[in-house]
């Protein structure tokens, strides 16, 4: 199906937005998949990704781009002739058509809105599957269960799709994605983590993750998710919008990424919230929980942040569960001390998913006002004195002694019991010297 371009002069499909001149394009190059998509719902996105097919040369097409632009160049796969040039702000990837005509490529595609072609030299698409009527209804269908066979990642994408773009997914395409589920033990848990990201960086992606665990497509990545952790999820999402709206400055602190470099735009999802959600995918045995998530190839810092959510998590039920008060008004310093020592920068997940697990908003609410009070020495205790300090007032040989006594000093100070460098080191000397 053959069709005139509406006025597209504002979006992605109009090369005067683009970083380097429609000339360098052959004429029988056409943009396709999500950057079409989105153009046709009105979608923009401050980073431009364009997608073309051509039925010769790609390579050399998107290398010569490369060269006159000054811009990076990568072959993504030599065998399928994919290659990817890369400017500021913009990413342009050229791939070999697949099959002897455009129709045929398209056809190879998953859904029917990601196979409409776009010419920008005759401003006309190619719709050969009707994913205008499908976008018009906001609606996800697959174009063949033999495609989503090709390659079963496909089946993650449509729930992760249908959450990005707020679709529905047809009833028939629904039910394949459930019976080919099985298939995704054949994807790699790299790719599986990344259409996961999305899911639980976003709300929308909530019920989502709901489907897919209903649905089975979680039984080979997360064989422990449950009916209630996807209960726990959903009222995690609640709970973080409540301690949000009273505590405003925690949502810098349960938005900000476990890493100051991620590698990748999956990492840039990767916020301490997103990272907390997991748990509502895993046991609670924290051993399971461990192994779950290093077959899935999670980082050793994103593992070490769940497992600590996990154990903050039973701490923290085991001190305040029994109580129905404020936790000052039967929590000591010292227990205190304990619970964010305990926590550290995991604190903000951990009582997100309390709250979701049923602990009352008065009860942790203390705990908040502590953890955001940067001066506090039981939350964010600053040392009075150095090892090395410890070292020369006295006479200590570098040793497990010298951690132990700082442990104590940082201790003492959130109890209130020293505030000073002084009475740090008079402490220090009148422990070690009863031993």
């Amino acid at each position: 199906m053959l069709l005139k371009s509406p006025l597209l002069h504002a979006s992605v499909l109009s090369p005067q937005h683009w970083p380097f001149s429609l000339e360098w394009l052959p004429k029988s190059a056409y943009l396709v998949g999500g950057c079409v998509r989105d153009a046709l719902l009105g979608y923009a996105s401050p980073y431009l990704d364009l997608d073309f097919v051509l039925p010769e040369n790609p390579v050399q097409t998107a290398q010569a781009i490369a060269r006159h632009y000054r811009a990076g160049f990568v072959v993504l796969d030599e065998a399928r002739q994919i290659a990817r040039v890369v400017f500021d702000g913009a990413t342009a990837d050229f791939a070999l058509q697949v099959g002897s005509t455009l129709t045929e490529d398209l056809q190879r595609r998953d859904f029917t809105v990601n196979a409409i072609a776009y010419s920008p030299h005759t401003q006309t698409f190619v719709d050969p599957l009707n994913g205008q009527a499908d976008l018009k209804h906001r609606l996800l269908r697959m174009i063949s269960a033999e495609n989503l066979q090709d390659d079963p990642l496909r089946l993650m994408r449509a729930f992760r799709q249908a959450a990005q773009l707020s679709f529905s997914v047809e009833a028939k395409t629904r039910a394949q994605l459930h019976d080919l589920a099985p298939l995704l033990s054949r994807v790699a848990a790299e790719r599986i983590r990344v259409e996961m990201s999305y899911l639980l960086s976003h709300t929308a992606g909530t019920p989502w993750l709901k489907a897919l665990c209903q649905d089975g497509l979680l039984e080979h990545s997360f064989p422990q998710a449950t009916a209630s952790g996807m209960v726990l999820i959903e009222k995690m999402d609640d709970a973080e919008a409540e301690i949000i709206t009273r505590w405003p400055q925690m949502e810098v602190l349960l938005h900000r990424t476990l890493s100051d470099r991620p590698k990748s735009g999956e990492g840039v999802r990767r916020t301490v919230f997103a990272t907390a959600k997991l748990v509502g995918l895993l046991p609670a045995d924290v051993a399971i929980a461990k192994l779950t998530l290093q077959s899935m190839k999670y980082s050793r810092a994103e593992i070490n942040f769940v497992l600590m959510v996990l154990t903050g998590l039973a701490q923290l039920q085991q001190e305040l569960r029994p109580n129905s008060g404020s936790f000052n008004s039967f929590l000591s310093k010292r227990q205190q001390y304990s619970l964010f020592r305990q926590m550290r920068e995991a604190f903000p997940a951990v009582v997100v998913v309390a709250i979701a697990s049923g602990l009352s908003l008065v009860s942790v609410a203390p705990l908040i006002d502590e953890y955001l009070n940067p001066q506090s020495p039981i939350a964010h205790p600053k040392p009075l004195v150095t090892g090395q300090a410890l070292m020369g007032a006295l006479a200590l040989p570098s040793g497990p002694m010298v951690g132990k006594l700082l442990l104590a000093l940082e201790l003492a100070q959130a109890e209130g019991k020293i505030s000073t460098a002084q009475e740090a080191l008079t402490l220090a000397q009148r422990i070690y010297s009863s031993g």
